[in-house]
């Protein structure tokens, strides 16, 4: 499971009326090779689905990967924070082992 915290969830909200999104957009996340400790996380607004889509519901949300990336992600939850310190989006993953300063990405 992906799990989507309150904030994120407010956040993901108001970009989805911002852009004028319906209801048949989802948001898709995924875990790439790069960043400063190897592997980085990405996000974005999608409606259409994949054969191998992992998908998942959380507080409303519908949450969307690719199988290799669930793999990473299993139990991570999305979360945001703004503010002048803010990190914007950002993943608490359990499943990793290290992160980079920015903490956009992370090895396993």
């Amino acid at each position: 499971m992906v799990f989507v915290a309150d904030s994120a969830k407010e956040k993901i909200l108001e970009i989805r009326e911002k852009q004028n999104f319906g209801d048949d957009y989802f948001i898709r996340v995924s875990v790439t090779s790069g960043g400063c400790s190897g592997l980085s996380y990405t996000m974005d607004f999608d409606n259409e689905s994949q054969p191998s889509d992992q998908v998942f519901e959380d507080k409303g949300l519908k949450i969307v990967t690719d199988l290799k990336s669930f793999l990473y992600l299993f139990n991570s939850t999305l979360e945001f924070s703004g503010g002048l310190n803010g990190k914007g989006f950002y993943f608490n993953n359990p499943n990793a082992s290290r992160t980079c300063g920015c903490g956009e990405s992370f090895a396993v």
